[in-house]
Formats: C-alpha cells, sequence, structure tokens
C-alpha cells in the first residue's frame, strides 16, 4: 500500500496539546462556516438540505482522513451546483448518486495511475473562463429565491431559465426582497468592518447573516419561504446505508456526467490544495489527494450524499483558523454532526431568501472578475479562448466549454511553438571555406523543435538543396517527435535521390535518443555523423577537395 499513504500518517511527528487545541478550535469554526454552505449549496443543486450537511460530514470527514494535503477542507462546492442541477434535471435523483459513486472510482483510478500532476496542465485561460461561467450561473440560479418568485420549476438551459425569470418577474415578494437585500448588505458590511470587531471578528459573515435572517423571520412570522416550509426541516441524524441500484442499462447514460464530475473535482481539489501549499508552506500529494477524494465520493452517495471536492472558501477559514494538520477537517465534521444531532429542528427556520443571498455572495467572491478586466493586456488567443470558455460554460455546457477551450488551448500552443523553431543558413564569417564553396556546400543551423507543427521547416530546407553536401547542426533543437524524424528521414532520402550527401551535426539529449530509435543512424554513415558543426563543415570540405 505504498501508493496510498494518507498525509495525516505524516502529521504526528512533533504533535502536541498546543496544535491539537488550534485544530480544534479552527475545526469548530470551520464546522459553522459550512454549515449554511452545505444546505445552501444542497438546495441549488435541486436537492433537500441535508444532502449537502451529510456530504460535508461524510466526505468531508473522509477527504481529511484519507487525503494528500494538510489542511484542505472537502464538501460540497458551488462549482457542482450547475453540474448536479442539470444530472437531476434529464436523469433524476438516483442517477445522480450512481454518477457521483461512478465519479469516484474515476478520480480513484486518476490518482492510482499517478495522473494528478497532469490536472496542472490545464491552461489558466480555461479554468478562469469556466470558473467565471460557474458563478454567473450561480447567481442566476439564485434569482428566484433572491427575489422571492413564484416559479414551480427552474429550467437547467441558460435560455430557458432566462425565460422563465423574466415570465415571472411580476411576481416578486417584497418581504423576501428585503430579507435577501438586507442579508447581502450585512455579509458585505460584515468582511469590510470585521477588523474592527474585536472578538466578534472570528464570527464568519455566512454564519451571522443566516442567523440574524433566521431571527427576524421566526419573530415576525415574515411570508417568505423556509426550510420548514419548503422542504419540512432537516432529519436530527445520518441517513442509514442504502444500496445504489447499478446497471449497465443505466451507467452508461451517466458515464459522460460522471467524468464530468470526475474532471472538475479533480481540478477544483488540486487547485485548492495548490493555494493552502502557498498559505502553510507545504506541498500536498495530489495523486494521494484524487484517491481521498475517490473514496468520498464513492461512499457519500450510498448515503444520500452528493458530489464533494476541495472547498477553497473552508480551506483558507481553516488555515487562517490555525490548522495545522487534517484532524482540523475531522474536527470540522464532527461539528456538523453535532449540529445535526442537536440542533435540527432550529434549520426549520432559516429563510431561503438569506441562503440565496449568500450563494450570490459565494459566486461573487469565486469570480476572479479582474481578469476579465485585464484581458487586453494579453494576446487574442488567450482572450478568445478565456471568452469562448465563459460564454460555452453558461449558454451551452461545462464539458462542451471545457473541450473547446482545451481545443482552442492546444491550436495556440502548437502555433507558438511552431513560430520559435527556424533555421539559418551558417555565417560564412564564422566558416569563410562556405564563401569558396558556395552553392556546392551548405550548412544549416535549425532552432526548437522539429514536431508535427513545424516539419515545414524541413520541407523548406528541401527546396534550398545544394548540389553537393548539406549539413544540418542539430545542436540548438531540444526536442524532436515521431513526425519530426519521419520528416528528417524524408529529407535524407531527398538527398539521396538527388545525390547530395547529407551531414548531421550535434545530436544531443532527446533528439539523439530519437534518431536511433527512428533508425537515422541506421541510413548514415558513421562518417556523416558528427558533434559539432565546426567538424562537418572541415569534413564536407575535405570532401569535395578529394573528389
Amino acid at each position: 500500500m505504498h501508493f496510498f499513504h494518507p498525509k495525516l500518517l505524516d502529521c504526528f511527528k512533533g504533535y502536541n496539546g498546543a496544535l491539537f487545541s488550534k485544530d480544534i478550535l479552527a475545526g469548530i469554526t470551520v464546522g459553522v462556516v459550512a454549515l449554511p454552505l452545505a444546505m445552501a449549496f444542497a438546495i441549488a443543486s435541486g436537492l433537500k438540505p441535508e444532502a449537502g450537511i451529510f456530504t460535508a460530514i461524510i466526505a468531508g470527514g473522509l477527504i481529511s482522513l484519507l487525503g494528500g494535503s494538510r489542511v484542505q477542507i472537502g464538501g460540497p462546492a458551488g462549482a457542482f451546483i450547475v453540474i448536479v442541477y442539470g444530472i437531476v434535471e434529464h436523469y433524476g435523483l438516483a442517477n445522480l448518486l450512481l454518477a457521483t459513486a461512478m465519479s469516484g472510482v474515476f478520480l480513484f483510478l486518476m490518482g492510482l495511475f499517478r495522473l494528478g500532476t497532469l490536472i496542472r496542465f490545464i491552461p489558466v485561460a480555461v479554468i478562469i473562463g469556466f470558473t467565471n461561467g460557474i458563478a454567473v450561473l450561480i447567481g442566476l440560479s439564485q434569482v428566484k429565491e433572491f427575489f422571492g418568485l413564484q416559479i414551480t420549476k427552474m429550467p437547467a438551459e441558460f435560455f430557458q431559465a432566462v425565460q422563465t425569470l423574466y415570465d415571472a418577474a411580476d411576481t416578486i415578494n417584497p418581504t423576501a426582497l428585503g430579507l435577501s437585500l438586507g442579508s447581502l448588505a450585512l455579509l458585505i458590511a460584515w468582511r469590510c468592518f470585521q477588523k474592527y470587531l474585536g472578538h466578534l471578528r472570528h464570527l464568519p459573515g455566512t454564519v451571522v447573516a443566516m442567523a440574524a435572517a433566521t431571527i427576524i423571520t421566526s419573530l415576525f412570522s415574515l411570508p417568505v419561504d423556509t426550510i420548514g416550509s419548503r422542504f419540512g426541516g432537516i432529519p436530527s441524524g445520518l441517513p442509514s446505508f442504502e444500496w445504489i441500484p447499478i446497471s449497465w442499462s443505466t451507467a452508461q447514460f451517466v458515464i459522460a456526467p460522471a467524468i464530468t464530475l470526475a474532471l472538475l473535482g479533480a481540478i477544483e481539489s488540486l487547485l485548492c490544495a495548490r493555494i493552502a501549499d502557498g498559505l502553510i508552506h507545504d506541498r500536498h500529494e495530489s495523486n494521494q489527494e484524487l484517491m481521498a477524494q475517490g473514496v468520498a465520493n464513492l461512499v457519500s452517495p450510498f448515503f444520500g450524499g452528493m458530489p464533494a471536492t476541495g472547498t477553497i472558501a473552508r480551506t483558507v477559514t481553516n488555515v487562517q483558523s490555525g490548522a495545522s494538520t487534517p484532524i482540523s477537517g475531522i474536527i470540522h465534521s464532527i461539528t456538523l454532526l453535532a449540529i445535526v444531532l442537536f440542533g435540527a429542528p432550529l434549520a426549520k427556520n432559516i429563510p431561503l431568501a438569506s441562503l440565496a443571498a449568500i450563494l450570490m455572495y459565494v459566486a461573487w467572491n469565486m469570480g476572479e472578475w479582474r481578469k476579465f478586466a485585464d484581458l487586453k493586456q494579453f494576446r487574442l488567443p488567450y482572450r478568445l479562448t478565456m471568452l469562448s470558455v465563459f460564454f460555452l460554460t453558461i449558454v451551452l455546457d461545462l464539458t462542451v466549454a471545457i473541450q473547446v477551450g482545451l481545443l482552442l488551448a492546444f491550436i495556440t500552443f502548437i502555433y507558438r511553438i511552431s513560430s520559435l523553431s527556424r533555421y539559418e543558413s551558417a555565417s560564412t564569417t564564422d566558416f569563410p571555406e562556405l564563401q569558396q564553396h558556395q552553392g556546392q556546400i551548405a550548412a544549416i543551423r535549425i532552432y526548437g523543435a522539429i514536431f508535427f507543427g513545424a516539419v515545414k521547416l524541413l520541407e523548406s530546407i528541401e527546396k534550398e538543396l545544394p548540389s553537393k553536401v548539406l549539413v544540418l547542426d542539430l545542436k540548438n533543437v531540444i526536442y524532436i517527435d515521431v513526425s519530426g524524424m519521419d520528416a528528417l528521414l524524408e529529407l535524407e532520402e531527398t538527398c539521396k535521390n538527388h545525390g547530395v550527401k547529407l551531414m548531421i551535426c550535434g545530436l544531443v539529449h532527446q533528439p539523439y535518443e530519437m534518431a536511433v530509435r527512428g533508425g537515422l543512424f541506421e541510413r548514415l554513415a558513421d562518417d556523416y555523423i558528427y558533434p559539432d558543426l565546426k567538424q562537418g563543415i572541415a569534413t564536407a570540405v575535405s570532401h569535395l577537395n578529394t573528389h
């Protein structure tokens, strides 16, 4: 089991009572912070509030227990809202549970096969595009509760959702709107003046806003929807284990959503872990984190949970509260469990309008809006990639958006790398002998990479062949792929057909290994390969003088 090594096992060296006390306080703080967010994320996803709480307890505890980060907090996340709502809308709740469990298997396999580092290769433009797009969709999904609109069922599609909201614009509940605006104002004010609040500054603004809205709703019996009126409250205990019916006929329909959940979960959790690394000056184990996320998402659905991943806001709160080990994450789960067991009846008066305000506040903070303001500083391909992913995430689908974004980034990368590859003729100042044999000997230096996007370099050289000897200096070539080696072999064949002697100089490292594998040395004699251009040109001149 050397491949499965939770970070928790490495955290007890030098651990003492002082650190344990900090972990307990941080865990309790994060548990309180997680309560309104977990319920809000579940409700926005089309689920009951307890689904979010159970996920935070079970999946959050497993992620801390088995994960590869010292301080990461797992649970339901805002990034999943749009995906989960769409799955529930199109496939039903039972298939959401199946897709979540399947995503857990995919995540575990990604970690098992050491694919964690590959997630880092996703371009920043793609990540910013879909993160901002998800933030917009989260905000849109909360308009109904924020204004208290009378809408039976919100569609999952963007344009249909906008049309539905427009049609219901005359059903605004002024009381719900006032409660939403008050909650939002309190959240903003609490953040702005938190440092002046003394000991109260440790209280999270989301909890303060939710508590204040709940007290006001209860005291004045406000005519707004609450968790009690909509869902009947939350149960005061954990659900029992229930087996998810699994069959190929149903599983094949949710493979694509499961892959989407797995990829999004992997990206979110590893991004969050990297942010945590910067805060605590440590380094997480990405593959172990993916395996922990996989176990959590595999187990959670059997208890009615929803998809889980690393959560940036709760992780940052955990670090700022003094956490140093995964024990704080385990305490966070225990805290939520205690709240459910002893405080569930109090949740029935929580107004949905206040939770909508909290989610809008979260959505605004998760978006990187300054990146849009700075777009003019970047090149057109970067802007095109980011904006394409942003609009496609909103209008179509996150999966399509990421696919298009990766394709655009791939094309841009190929173009940029191919434009860096170039060739030039060796200077007659450095090699005066070339001047004497102009037209008979050509010495060409190639720079960059010879790959499928830059084989045109060799094709251009074919059109400028000398009459006797072509000397290629590959000293500054850092990479050759299969297509590049094929093009090099074709150049050798063309030279042979034209009676031109081809000499290769400066093959090192990967290009040398590729030449061996590609059979270049078998087609060229030993006296056609030289370590540097100087020797190659000298031999070429000597060859002409002796013939």
